[in-house]
């Protein structure tokens, strides 16, 4: 007969007898954290109900034998779909429905799949059970009640709740409370597995401490800045931004032409918002790796003085800037600073898995800063839109859209006025006379081809760009990119997502260095540098490409203002590439822009044509093109396919690329040989990621045919032929392909 019914265990710590988390203890402490994680958005009812019930499966006597039977210490006893696992998430799953019947199944959605990630309710071909079928084993129930379950747990009063944003709402709503479960759930056995995990995770400084030390920042920057017309205007827009920071939460568009100080006057403006109004973190969202690094450098220098301030979460982390309390925060974002790319934020927001859902609930009552806004993945655009106004009206959250081109996210209605685009809430503006600032900081002039349909070739632009000491020429994919570098003079730097992170960063590095010293520079690049990049060229050439990837090309020209006499203009130069970009949004981009340009304004990158430019590309795309907002759309009874939701909702469909490990210097060697003999370990991997490169699978198939890589670990490839990485261009193919911007957000 069982007399003590176990959660966890652990040994102790001479590793001899073993210490037993008591069932109860552990199925209260979930309820308290999770219900105290729901009451941010008035839910806590549920959440401590899905708690309470959520291992309730772990009453069954096969449980119980299993666990008496591995007993040991397991840090990792919530990854998810573990094998040989006693089914213990459906018991309480169908108590809730037995309990409260429809009601019930929101409940049944959260506990079912607090290990497996939120199920769908019918059966898909995205993998997992559906809850209707796992629904039907009542034996699983029966084998939990046949133990001595306590009374006054299976029996509770059923929860009051309102939905946050009705049925529109009500997908986002669970994934809420879901992650306000998963977490406590993490959390609490955590803290009995490994105390000092759950140590590390505390004692982080406040926003409240962090402002003091901003403003002692800003302030010895003023002092060491040149007195500049450049940096006037920076001085102003960063008093609008404070001034702005009082007002009430919502969505803000932050409209400031590159070069303006746009990141750090959206941190003065996050910064005072949250402490005005009480909110608990701010969130960076980034497009580009190359951007998030050079963010999350900026922030980490403002904030020296205060360790762990600055949370940076993205796959290309360089592993010398984490911490173990960094790594931990990155599990859930609990931390008072985070930079992260739009990936982990957008692909969180519609995920399924424990492991993606848990940082949700941090995300309520927050700051969240939406840099270089023109990015968001179009083909997404409609259920990311529809969930950034939920957020902002539901749960407490104050959206920054911050980009010098900002795009046109308003509502659409067709001449019969029908909605076709579901747009922004009441976006409020944070500068006050934007047409006046961009006039004030023009600092290039733009020539257009005497054609814009008329292809130009390599040789004459590769002359005529070497004329110039020091250019910087940006093309739309990485063959080209290849090309037009191989034309150019010896000593003309290559950048394009062909190169490892670690190559792509150090080179940036010495491009800055270059520019500083006043050391003629020329450089080939991809868009990867056009957006964000704190890059300043005398010369810029660009590719036909979207109207607003001009104005950030532009961006990198003249940046500081300071050539001759602070009074002339740098030269951006509009070339047509021998080919067009390819099919897909770089084309869409691409032919927006002929129509915007056909009447050859005098200014082409006057603001009023960008309104325009965005309505014609976002025109062109399906702008929910899998189908995301059907799949979350409730059913009568509850019903939704949150699996299916999740697996299409991939801002990189990594079914069509393959990540592979090169051979750029001797730290990597190293790594992958260590990979291949040792197999994989988190710190192994995350080092790892500085040194990958991904490819199409056509690619990659005809390298791994060629025996140019191998497979060293199941699912993981690195470079074999020694010849195979170029230290000037990264990994060499004999037929590049074309890639989509989104391929470079990692």
């Amino acid at each position: 007969m069982i007399t003590e019914y176990i959660a966890h265990v652990k040994k102790d710590e001479a590793g001899g007898s073993q210490a037993p988390h008591k069932l109860e203890d552990h199925l209260n402490g979930v309820a308290e954290l999770a219900a105290r994680f729901a009451a941010d958005f008035n839910s806590e009812e549920l959440a401590r109900l899905a708690a309470l019930w959520h291992d309730l499966g772990k009453y069954s006597g096969e449980f119980q034998q299993k666990i008496r039977r591995e007993t040991g210490y397991d840090v990792d006893a919530h990854i998810e779909g573990a094998p040989g696992r006693v089914d213990h998430s459906t018991a309480g799953a169908i108590h809730a429905i037995n309990k409260f019947g429809d009601h019930g199944r929101i409940l049944a959605y959260l506990i079912a799949g607090h290990h497996a990630g939120l199920p769908d309710w019918y059966s898909a071909d995205s993998g997992g059970k559906a809850l209707s079928a796992r629904l039907d084993q009542p034996e699983l129930l029966d084998r939990a009640l046949k133990q001595s379950v306590p009374q006054d747990l299976l029996t509770q009063d059923k929860p009051t709740f309102s939905v946050a944003g009705g049925g529109k709402g009500f997908a986002l709503w669970v994934r809420m409370l879901f992650s306000c479960l998963v977490d406590a759930d993490f959390l609490d056995t955590e803290a009995f597995m490994d105390e000092s995990r759950a140590i590390a995770r505390q004692g982080y400084p406040t926003l409240k401490e962090m402002l003091p030390t901003f403003n002692l920042h800003m302030e010895d920057k003023a002092v060491k800045a040149e007195q500049t017309p450049v940096n006037s205007i920076r001085a102003d827009v960063l008093r609008q931004c404070r001034e702005q920071a009082a007002s009430a939460p919502g969505i803000f568009s932050l409209t400031v032409p590159t070069g303006g100080g746009k990141t750090l006057s959206s941190l003065a403006f996050a910064l005072e918002h949250a402490i005005k109004h009480g909110k608990n973190r701010i969130i960076y969202a980034i497009p580009y790796t190359s951007i998030i690094e050079q963010t999350a450098d900026v922030f980490r220098d403002v904030f020296k003085s205060l360790p762990d301030a600055v949370i940076e979460h993205h796959s290309n982390l360089d592993p010398n800037e984490e911490t173990s309390k960094s790594r931990l925060a990155a599990e859930n974002w609990d931390a008072p600073l985070i930079v992260t790319t739009n990936v982990q934020l957008f692909e969180s927001l519609f995920a399924a898995r424990t492991s993606r859902c848990r940082k949700l609930h941090n995300l309520v009552n927050s700051v969240v800063v939406l840099d270089e806004a023109q990015l968001i993945p179009p083909e997404f655009l409609q259920p990311i839109l529809d969930t950034l106004n939920l957020l902002a009206a539901h749960y407490r959250v104050t959206f920054v859209f911050s980009t010098a081109t900002q795009p046109a996210l308003n509502t659409v209605k067709d001449t019969f006025g029908r909605t076709t685009r579901r747009g922004l809430n009441s976006v409020h503006e944070i500068i006050a006379k934007v047409n006046e600032l961009y006039a004030d900081l023009e600092r290039v002039e733009v020539t257009l081809p005497a054609d814009l349909n008329q292809p130009g070739n390599w040789d004459e632009l590769a002359k005529e760009i070497a004329q110039h000491d020091s250019a910087l020429a940006i093309v739309n994919t990485r063959k080209d990119c290849r090309e037009l570098h191989q034309k150019m003079p010896e000593g003309t730097l290559h950048l394009s997502a062909l190169m490892c992170g670690e190559h792509r960063s150090s080179v940036i590095a010495e491009i800055k260095q270059r520019l500083k010293d006043g050391i003629p520079t020329r450089v080939i690049s991809t868009q990867l540098v056009e957006a964000g990049v704190d890059l300043d060229f005398p010369v810029v050439y660009r590719a036909l490409g979207g109207l607003d990837s001009i104005a950030q090309a532009a961006g990198r020209c003249n940046r500081e203002g300071k050539l001759g006499d602070g009074e002339a203009k740098g030269k951006v130069v509009v070339f047509v590439p021998p080919k067009p970009a390819p099919r897909g949004l770089l084309r869409f981009g691409e032919d927006s822009t002929k129509d915007v340009l056909h009447d050859r304004p005098s200014n082409p990158l006057e603001r009023s044509l960008f309104n325009r430019y965005f309505d014609l590309f976002l025109s062109k795309p399906n702008l929910d093109k899998y189908g995301i907002a059907d799949l979350l759309k409730v059913g009568s009874k509850g019903e939704v396919q949150f699996r299916t939701a999740a697996d299409k909702f991939r801002l990189i469909d990594d079914r069509e690329t393959q990540s592979v490990f090169v051979r750029y210097n001797k730290e990597s060697d190293d790594l992958i040989n260590l990979l291949k003999s040792a197999g994989p370990e988190r710190w192994l991997m995350r080092k790892l990621q500085r040194y990958s490169v991904t490819l199409y699978r056509h690619d990659f198939n005809r390298l791994l045919k060629n025996s140019d890589i191998a497979e060293i670990h199941p699912g993981m490839y690195a470079q074999v032929s020694t010849s195979l990485y170029d230290k000037k261009t990264g990994l060499l193919l004999a037929y590049t392909t074309a890639i989509d911007p989104a391929s470079l957000l990692v």
